[in-house]
């Protein structure tokens, strides 16, 4: 990941996984945009690089799959992060089940919701899913978990090709 300037890097933001599935083809990715957008009715938007594979994939989907990623998710976040869907098959090491739309629900990380993909947005480098929440896994009860947030991934690789 590379500084974008010192605006943007005061943001400190928590890091996802998204998932999908389209195709016969399976696809996931590191995302820091990402934000409630609306509370009622509830909608989500991420942000996906259209230099990723995720991205083609999620083109011709109907739902998304957003994992939130806590400070000990590190492993997953450096395999959605670091590799790409291009070269290599990130599920092949890791637990998963398909949800929704077949969109891969990762068993590992325990909070995440798949959203039907309402709409889609231009914006720039990359184009913004509106989802609208289909299926839920909140967090569980007791203390808020500890987010895993960019400045702790500030030192990866993106896989995607430039």
């Amino acid at each position: 990941m590379t500084d974008a300037d010192p605006f943007t890097d005061a943001f400190d933001g928590p890091m996802y996984v998204v998932t999908v599935a389209s195709g016969g083809q399976r696809a996931g990715c590191l995302v820091g945009f990402a934000s409630q957008c609306s509370i009622d009715p509830p909608r989500f938007a991420v942000w996906l690089s259209v230099a990723n594979h995720t991205y083609r994939v999620a083109c011709t989907a109907e739902h998304l799959t957003v994992h939130l990623l806590h400070r000990d998710d590190r492993a997953l976040a450096e395999l959605f992060g670091e590799e790409t869907g291009d070269r290599v098959d990130k599920f092949a090491t890791i637990d998963w089940r398909p949800g929704v739309g077949d969109s891969p629900v990762l068993d590992e990380l325990r909070t995440w919701f798949t959203g039907r993909i309402e709409g889609r947005i231009e914006g720039g480098d990359h184009v913004g899913f509106l989802l609208a929440p289909v299926d839920v896994c909140p967090p569980a009860a007791g203390p808020p978990p500890v987010l895993l947030r960019y400045r702790e991934l500030r030192d990866l690789d993106p896989g995607h090709p430039a």
